[in-house]
């Protein structure tokens, strides 16, 4: 919900699991808000945004998160 949010859920979930940033995007087009791209195993994946959802939450600037799986390769195009 917002930039400093946005940073602080994602460091909160690359600490809990084994997962990397694949991308962050922050303020500029999306309203202030940021959206976090991450990558690893899925059960990783799962459970760091997990933490870092509810480090949002517990900050009341959370909006939502989504977990795909095995995501179809035309996908990437569009992130």
């Amino acid at each position: 919900f917002s930039v400093a949010s946005s940073i602080l859920a994602a460091d909160t979930a690359v600490k809990a699991s084994n997962v990397d940033i694949l991308e962050l995007r922050t303020a500029r087009g999306i309203g202030g808000k940021g959206i976090v791209y991450l990558t690893g195993e899925i059960a990783d994946v799962t459970a760091a945004v997990e933490a870092g959802s509810k480090y949002a939450k517990d900050e009341g600037v959370f909006v939502g998160n989504s977990v795909i799986g095995s995501p179809h390769e035309d996908l990437w195009d569009y992130l």
